[in-house]
């Protein structure tokens, strides 16, 4: 093994060999070489490179054989290739070279540490030629005298190597240069050709890996001419409407070759081709007439050649030319048919008569005019009708018959044959059968059973159903043997309404109708659901259909699905000639979506989606709680007006009760004897109106002298002293009065008498006045004539004791004017009494008005019963005989009983801070 310094001192030394002007290989010519050098191998094959040391390169750095590596582009070969051979040479072989890259190197590694590179080769890869095939040659003319060869071949596989292609030709005696490819390997071109000599032709490819030759061609090339096309094509038309002539030249010499032709035409606008029989042109020409040809007809025209023996080539085909026919007359009546409306009377008929235009092959011209007949077939005396139309349609106004139409189309040569339409009086006979159709393609196929009796045509309607337009209708006729036809035009998507008619010889057949479509797609929207009643379990949902442009198809069913907020969708299938349906079992007071979906054939489209709210209560519900609620209201209601109505008077006392007013008193307008403190007629009152505050009636009895004082009981006997003034009097309300109520005077007790009954009324009165904000009030008196009825206190005894007859009195005296007069008052007074029984004359108790002082601070009376005050008003009743004066009777002094007691109202003085009305 070496030491450091030897293994530096080695790469010293190969690094000097390789910077050595002599050594111009490096180290391939210092330290080795790889044979073979640079080879070529076919692809697939094995393959063995020995690596060879020179011995200057053993003796000096002590390297063998043994330490050789081979690498291809710098990867590692495996050593179970390697062999060595001896300590200088190291071989290496592949088994396939398909593996094989470049390049291939030699390699030491001198002590497992330092691999250097010994030597490295180029290899390359490939496939020998294989034979070339389909060798083929053809003359060109170039020009009129010029021709060249192009021979082609198929030159094989890939080779993967530089592979050289030779055309080689020769006569048998002579040979001609080689033929080299430029720029392609499978064809070439002999410029310098001769005709009329056998000439071999062969084809030869070689490369590093061998050669190859094709199978040898011998021919005469005159065989393999293409000759130039035809020159200068014209085209005339010739004296039949049904011919056009041709002519040309020629590019061929006929010493050099004859030559035969190939015409062919076809209309404009048309894509097919149509040729002249080819025994017709196998001869040399240079013009032809072609016949048969449709008039008044634009025609496309082109021609070619080739050797007249079918040997070689065709040439191209021409320029091509146009040419057109002359007219001739239509060769054909137009197709005609009708639309019959009776709309507006069916005794009269609104016919709209339509033809089809002749198409140009059959009317061999420009048509100028239609002329129309029509003849009534029901009355043979009625003359033919004429009518020149320069339209495809007209229309008549026809009474209701049969009548036989005639139609001609005339261009500038002639008249068409006619077409003969019959209109019968009615559709009477047997229609077609069985009606259907099938989509085919682009098409339509309407197909029928024919009926039983022989049928002339068919008459095929079809109209594009819209719902936005019109149908238009388009019309064809078929001929009586065929049961089924194509409809071109047909749009998808789109619905048709299709309609057959069979017409025979004597007459027309109903028509039988059917609606379809060529393709069908899903609807374009769906439906859109609305509710049109909703109730507490149900909800009644309606719709619109969808029109025809919306359908795109047939509409097979309706689905509506509905759900709540948080539940699962239901779906419900309805017919399609449906617009409303009802849901059943939902919930009460629920949200529910609902929308609905259209299906056709080829899908379903849902349209948008609605919400409605069912209701809480059901149908019947709100009225069976309302009604009763209602009618036990207006019971209560009515009962209650009804109780009202019979408590009236009680109800009115506790409401409004009856309240006298001192202001409309006429106690001011009385002036009693003690004088008066004040005028109160005078318009400057001393006490102004409101002044007054309360008035204030207190009842005694007439035997309580004894509980007063002298001083109390004087007023009393000046009482008495007055009453017996005023007896006789009418004048001053102490006289008899009709409107007077019925009230006893107080008398004076001494006196044992028993007095008269007596319409007087309280004469004297004393009439206290509160002072206004602490004044002193002032005393007064005053003659009262009050027309107020006492308060309801105050009667109530009397109407309970004194029965009806108190109660009349009491009312006569209500009624009573203060302001009359005394003759006036005196004679409805007397006839009153007369009418009514008198009372016993000791019940009449007098009724007497107190003064009370205003020394006395304690009013009179206050301790005495209402009770016993309403019995004595009892007892007095009114005793008198016609013509007797009414005279109050001073009252016996024996005291009576407390029962018998008569009372008295009699007025308070009302201080301020006093006695309050009883």
């Amino acid at each position: 093994m070496f030491s450091r310094w030897n293994w530096v001192a080695c790469g010293f030394y190969l690094m000097l060999n390789i910077c050595s002007s002599d050594a111009s290989g490096g180290l391939v010519q210092s330290c080795g070489y790889i044979i073979p050098e640079s080879p070529v191998l076919a692809l697939g094959s094995n393959f063995t490179a020995l690596c060879i040391l020179n011995e200057s390169c053993l003796d000096f750095g002590n390297i063998y054989a043994n330490q050789i590596i081979w690498k291809i582009k710098n990867r590692l070969v495996p050593k179970e290739q390697y062999r060595e051979i001896n300590r200088t040479v190291s071989s290496v072989t592949f088994n396939d070279t398909s593996s094989l890259a470049t390049p291939l190197t030699c390699n030491i590694l001198a002590d497992g540490q330092i691999e250097q590179n010994i030597y490295g080769i180029t290899v390359t890869v490939g496939l020998a030629p294989e034979k070339p095939k389909n060798l083929s040659c053809i003359v060109h003319q170039m020009s009129k005298l010029t021709y060249v060869m192009t021979c082609t071949w198929n030159p094989g596989r890939h080779t993967f190597l530089d592979t050289q292609f030779r055309l080689r030709y020769s006569w048998p005696q002579e040979v001609f240069p080689d033929c080299i490819p430029k720029d392609v390997n499978n064809s070439c071109t002999i410029t310098d050709i001769q005709f009329f000599v056998n000439t071999e032709i062969w084809v030869e490819a070689a490369n590093a890996l061998g050669k190859a030759e094709s199978d040898p061609l011998v021919l005469d090339p005159v065989d393999i001419v293409k000759p130039l096309s035809p020159q200068n094509v014209l085209v005339s038309s010739g004296i039949l409407p049904t011919v056009l002539k041709l002519s040309w030249e020629n590019w061929v010499s006929d010493a050099l070759m004859r030559l035969k032709f190939n015409i062919r035409y076809r209309i404009v606008g048309d894509t097919n081709w149509m040729e002249v029989p080819s025994e017709d042109t196998a001869s040399p020409r240079t013009s032809f007439s072609v016949q048969g040809l449709r008039p008044c007809t634009e025609y496309v025209f082109s021609i070619r050649c080739m050797k007249e023996d079918g040997v070689g080539y065709w040439s191209d085909w021409s320029e091509e030319k146009t040419g057109i026919t002359t007219e001739d007359k239509p060769s054909k009546g137009p197709s005609i048919w009708r639309i019959i409306d009776a709309s507006r009377s069916p005794a009269f008929w609104t016919v709209h008569l339509m033809w089809k235009a002749l198409k140009p092959f059959e009317a061999n011209g420009v048509v100028l005019q239609y002329e129309v007949t029509v003849r009534d077939k029901s009355s043979l005396s009625s003359p033919l009708k004429k009518y020149n139309v320069t339209s495809t349609n007209h229309t008549l106004q026809l009474p209701n018959g049969t009548y036989e139409v005639t139609v001609i189309a005339r261009n500038s040569v002639g008249a068409s044959p006619p077409s003969v339409l019959l209109i019968p009086a009615s559709n009477s006979k047997a229609p077609v059968k069985n009606l259907r159709t099938l989509p085919k393609h682009d098409k339509l196929w309407v197909g029928w059973t024919a009926p039983n009796s022989y049928v002339l045509k068919y008459v095929i309607e079809w109209c594009l159903v819209s719902s936005s337009s019109d149908c238009i209708i388009e019309w064809k006729i078929a001929q009586g043997d065929v049961q089924g036809i194509d409809l071109k035009g047909i749009k998808p998507f789109k619905c048709y309404l299709i309609t057959v008619y069979p017409l025979y010889a004597d007459g027309q057949g109903s028509g039988q109708s059917v609606m379809a479509y060529l393709k069908q797609d899903r609807p374009s929207k769906g439906p859109t659901v609305q509710t049109k009643k909703v109730g507490k379990a149900e909800a009644v949902l309606t719709w619109n259909h969808l029109t025809v442009d919306e359908q795109n198809g047939f509409i097979r069913n309706y689905t509506i699905l509905y759900k709540t907020i948080d539940g699962n969708e239901t779906a419900v299938t309805v017919d399609p000639s449906k617009t409303e349906y009802t849901l059943s079992s939902l919930t009460s007071d629920t949200l529910y979506t609902v929308r609905m979906m259209a299906s056709t054939d080829n899908g379903s489209r849902s349209g948008p989606d609605f919400t409605f709210t069912t209701q809480k209560f059901g149908k019947g519900e709100i009225e069976a709680i309302v009604v009763p609620v209602c009618l036990a209201f207006l019971l209560i209601v009515l009962l209650g007006v009804l109780f009202c109505f019979n408590k009236r008077d009680l109800i009115k006392k506790h409401i409004w009760p009856i309240v006298p007013d001192p202001s409309k008193s006429n106690i001011a307008q009385w002036s009693p004897q003690v004088p008066a403190k004040h005028n109160f007629n005078s318009k400057d009152q001393m006490y102004p109106e409101g002044s007054f505050t309360d008035v204030s009636v207190v009842e005694i009895e007439a035997d309580d002298k004894k509980s007063f004082s002298e001083q109390d009981l004087k007023p009393f006997d000046l009482l008495k002293k007055e009453k017996s003034t005023s007896e006789g009097h009418s004048s001053g309300i102490g006289g008899s009065s009709c409107m007077s109520s019925p009230r006893q005077s107080v008398s004076d007790s001494d006196e044992g008498e028993t007095t008269q009954n007596t319409s007087s009324t309280v004469q004297y009165s004393t009439v206290v006045l509160n002072g206004y904000r602490d004044q002193t009030p002032v005393q007064v008196f005053s003659r009262s004539e009050s027309t107020q009825p006492l308060l309801d206190s105050e009667e109530r005894s009397e109407d309970h004791a004194g029965g009806a007859d108190s109660t009349a009195q009491r009312q006569q005296y209500f009624r009573q004017n203060g302001g009359q007069d005394e003759t006036n008052t005196d004679r409805p007074c007397f006839e009153r009494i007369k009418q009514n029984a008198c009372a016993d004359e000791g019940d009449l108790v007098g009724f007497v008005q107190l003064q009370i002082s205003g020394q006395s601070s304690q009013p009179l009376g206050l301790g005495m019963e209402k009770n016993t005050q309403e019995a004595a008003l009892s007892n007095v009743f009114q005793t008198c005989t016609e013509g007797q004066t009414v005279r109050p009777q001073a009252v016996e002094e024996n005291p009576l009983s407390v029962d018998e007691m008569p009372k008295s109202y009699l007025p308070q003085t009302v201080r301020q801070g006093g006695y309050m009305p009883q």
